[in-house]
Protein backbone atom coordinates (compact mmCIF):
# COMPACT_ATOMS: atom_id res chain seq x y z
CA UNK A 1 0.00 0.00 0.00
CA UNK A 2 1.35 3.42 -1.01
CA UNK A 3 0.90 5.50 2.15
CA UNK A 4 2.41 8.65 0.59
CA UNK A 5 -0.62 9.28 -1.61
CA UNK A 6 -3.00 8.51 1.25
CA UNK A 7 -1.25 11.05 3.45
CA UNK A 8 -1.17 13.56 0.59
CA UNK A 9 -4.92 13.34 -0.10
CA UNK A 10 -5.80 13.25 3.61
CA UNK A 11 -3.72 16.40 4.16
CA UNK A 12 -5.34 18.07 1.11
CA UNK A 13 -8.80 17.13 2.40
CA UNK A 14 -8.09 18.57 5.86
CA UNK A 15 -6.47 21.68 4.37
CA UNK A 16 -9.48 22.42 2.14
CA UNK A 17 -11.91 21.86 5.02
CA UNK A 18 -9.96 24.14 7.34
CA UNK A 19 -9.67 26.77 4.61
CA UNK A 20 -13.42 26.55 4.05
CA UNK A 21 -14.13 26.90 7.78
CA UNK A 22 -11.90 29.96 8.03
CA UNK A 23 -13.23 31.82 4.98
CA UNK A 24 -16.99 31.06 5.15
CA UNK A 25 -17.12 31.79 1.42
CA UNK A 26 -17.75 28.33 -0.03
CA UNK A 27 -14.59 28.48 -2.11
CA UNK A 28 -12.90 25.19 -1.31
CA UNK A 29 -15.64 22.77 -0.27
CA UNK A 30 -15.66 21.33 -3.79
CA UNK A 31 -11.92 20.77 -3.65
CA UNK A 32 -12.34 19.00 -0.31
CA UNK A 33 -14.89 16.67 -1.89
CA UNK A 34 -12.49 15.93 -4.76
CA UNK A 35 -9.67 15.26 -2.28
CA UNK A 36 -11.91 12.89 -0.30
CA UNK A 37 -12.77 10.83 -3.38
CA UNK A 38 -9.09 10.74 -4.39
CA UNK A 39 -8.21 9.66 -0.84
CA UNK A 40 -10.57 6.71 -1.23
CA UNK A 41 -8.91 5.83 -4.54
CA UNK A 42 -5.49 5.98 -2.88
CA UNK A 43 -6.69 3.63 -0.14
CA UNK A 44 -7.78 1.17 -2.85
CA UNK A 45 -4.33 1.53 -4.47
CA UNK A 46 -5.40 3.23 -7.70
CA UNK A 47 -2.50 4.99 -9.46
CA UNK A 48 -1.67 8.64 -8.85
CA UNK A 49 -2.66 9.97 -12.29
CA UNK A 50 -6.18 8.54 -12.10
CA UNK A 51 -6.43 9.98 -8.58
CA UNK A 52 -5.44 13.40 -9.89
CA UNK A 53 -7.88 13.22 -12.81
CA UNK A 54 -10.70 12.13 -10.49
CA UNK A 55 -9.80 14.93 -8.05
CA UNK A 56 -10.13 17.53 -10.80
CA UNK A 57 -13.25 15.97 -12.31
CA UNK A 58 -15.12 15.61 -9.00
CA UNK A 59 -14.16 19.14 -7.94
CA UNK A 60 -15.30 20.68 -11.22
CA UNK A 61 -18.53 18.68 -11.42
CA UNK A 62 -19.39 19.49 -7.80
CA UNK A 63 -18.68 23.17 -8.39
CA UNK A 64 -20.72 23.37 -11.59
CA UNK A 65 -23.60 21.36 -10.13
CA UNK A 66 -23.95 23.18 -6.82
CA UNK A 67 -22.62 26.72 -7.23
CA UNK A 68 -25.82 28.23 -8.71
CA UNK A 69 -27.88 26.60 -5.97
CA UNK A 70 -25.53 27.84 -3.25
CA UNK A 71 -25.57 31.36 -4.70
CA UNK A 72 -29.35 31.36 -4.62
CA UNK A 73 -29.45 30.42 -0.93
CA UNK A 74 -26.66 32.75 0.13
CA UNK A 75 -27.73 35.74 -1.91
CA UNK A 76 -27.01 38.93 0.03
CA UNK A 77 -29.44 41.04 -1.97
CA UNK A 78 -31.40 43.21 0.41
CA UNK A 79 -34.39 45.05 -1.04
CA UNK A 80 -34.14 48.82 -0.97
CA UNK A 81 -36.88 51.05 0.39
CA UNK A 82 -38.06 51.82 -3.13
CA UNK A 83 -38.40 48.12 -3.97
CA UNK A 84 -40.35 47.57 -0.77
CA UNK A 85 -42.82 50.34 -1.66
CA UNK A 86 -43.80 48.87 -5.03
CA UNK A 87 -47.24 47.30 -4.79
CA UNK A 88 -48.23 49.23 -1.67
CA UNK A 89 -51.37 51.33 -1.45
CA UNK A 90 -51.14 55.12 -1.07
CA UNK A 91 -53.76 57.84 -0.64
CA UNK A 92 -53.87 60.77 -3.05
CA UNK A 93 -53.52 64.00 -1.03
CA UNK A 94 -53.37 66.36 -4.02
CA UNK A 95 -55.09 65.57 -7.33
CA UNK A 96 -52.68 63.88 -9.73
CA UNK A 97 -52.68 65.60 -13.10
CA UNK A 98 -49.98 64.60 -15.56
CA UNK A 99 -50.78 67.47 -17.93
CA UNK A 100 -49.50 69.99 -15.39
CA UNK A 101 -47.05 67.65 -13.58
CA UNK A 102 -48.86 67.99 -10.30
CA UNK A 103 -49.94 65.51 -7.67
CA UNK A 104 -49.04 64.10 -4.27
CA UNK A 105 -49.73 60.94 -2.34
CA UNK A 106 -49.23 59.80 1.22
CA UNK A 107 -47.50 56.45 1.67
CA UNK A 108 -46.61 55.09 5.10
CA UNK A 109 -46.89 58.55 6.65
CA UNK A 110 -44.64 60.20 4.07
CA UNK A 111 -45.78 62.58 1.35
CA UNK A 112 -44.47 61.93 -2.16
CA UNK A 113 -44.74 63.67 -5.52
CA UNK A 114 -46.76 61.40 -7.77
CA UNK A 115 -47.73 60.80 -11.35
CA UNK A 116 -50.13 58.31 -12.87
CA UNK A 117 -48.98 55.48 -15.11
CA UNK A 118 -51.09 56.50 -18.09
CA UNK A 119 -51.40 60.24 -17.42
CA UNK A 120 -54.98 60.03 -16.17
CA UNK A 121 -56.27 62.47 -13.58
CA UNK A 122 -56.71 60.86 -10.15
CA UNK A 123 -58.76 62.81 -7.65
CA UNK A 124 -57.75 63.68 -4.10
CA UNK A 125 -58.84 61.03 -1.57
CA UNK A 126 -58.51 58.14 -4.04
CA UNK A 127 -56.41 55.10 -3.20
CA UNK A 128 -53.70 54.12 -5.66
CA UNK A 129 -51.11 51.38 -6.01
CA UNK A 130 -47.41 52.20 -6.37
CA UNK A 131 -45.92 50.69 -9.53
CA UNK A 132 -42.58 52.50 -9.70
CA UNK A 133 -40.30 54.62 -7.54
CA UNK A 134 -38.11 57.15 -9.33
CA UNK A 135 -36.11 59.17 -6.84
CA UNK A 136 -38.65 61.19 -4.82
CA UNK A 137 -41.54 60.57 -7.23
CA UNK A 138 -43.94 57.67 -7.25
CA UNK A 139 -45.67 56.36 -10.33
CA UNK A 140 -49.10 55.06 -9.38
CA UNK A 141 -52.14 53.45 -10.91
CA UNK A 142 -55.77 53.72 -9.90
Amino acid sequence: METGFIIFWAAAFVFFLVFEAVTFQLVSIWLALGALVSLLLAIFEVGFWPQLVVFMAVSIVALVATRPLVRKFFSNKVPTNSELDIGRVAVVTETINGAISKGRVKLNGTYWAAESVDGEIIEEGSTVTVVKVDGAKLTVKN
